[in-house]
């Protein structure tokens, strides 16, 4: 079966079209979806970074910069975003995370990681962050409500590790929990006034990052 798929075109274009129509619908229902790197490499574009597909995980290349993967056909609402991301303890060279509600190159919000602060005791209160683009940038929240939107992490979690991320996004609300914990390590008031829009994996300026598992469920209340 799975070499049929693979050399069949027209089932190719069949999944193709069941995505778009799927992800349009996801803002409006209670859908869920999880998307393996096969179906990404056929369903995204890269915005500032070269991808590398292997196997499951998803790779981006670091590049002066911010950068993103877009995953297209897919327009979240409200609901949960979940993947596995991974960074490094590199410092000022790994700031990895979710972007999601974009509706344009430059419009977006999302939550990233800075995972070489995960384990620094001067600094792991700047381990998770909130932005939401083009107007509220990491060093404009720091700057006018310091504390307000980053944290330390609630668990401890080695810099080179992978962790999972749960991203709770609700009307004015988003809450971040971090692998199996029922507890959020960041939460925040929403400072975008868009609602809708594409996600994507998204990596700060000369960062990589990893990806993979990538899950959206999506409620409208």
């Amino acid at each position: 079966m799975k070499t049929i798929l693979e050399n069949n075109k027209e089932v190719t274009k069949l999944i193709a079209l069941f995505m778009s129509i799927f992800g349009l619908s996801i803002a409006y229902a209670q859908d869920s979806i999880t998307l393996d790197a096969k179906v990404i490499q056929t369903r995204s574009v890269a915005i500032n970074r070269t991808v590398k597909f292997e196997r499951n995980d998803i790779y981006l290349t670091a590049k002066e910069g911010d950068g993103y993967l877009r995953i297209n056909g897919v327009n979240f609402r409200q609901g949960v975003i979940e993947a596995d991301i991974k960074g490094s303890n590199t410092p000022q060279r790994s700031f990895v995370g979710i972007a999601f509600h974009g509706s344009n190159d430059q419009t977006f919000e999302a939550v990233y990681f800075r995972p070489f602060n995960f384990e620094n005791q001067e600094r792991k209160s700047h381990s998770v962050q909130y932005i939401a683009h083009p107007t509220y940038t990491w060093n404009k929240l720091r700057s006018d409500s310091p504390g307000k939107y980053e944290a330390a992490l609630n668990m401890d979690i080695k810099p080179d590790d992978w962790f999972h991320v749960r991203i709770h996004v609700k009307e004015s609300t988003v809450d971040v929990y971090i692998n199996d914990s029922n507890v959020p390590t960041l939460s925040v008031d929403r400072l975008s006034k868009t609602d809708t829009g594409w996600v994507g994996f998204w990596t700060g300026n000369s960062s990589d990052g990893w990806f993979r598992n990538i899950k959206l469920r999506s409620i409208n209340n």
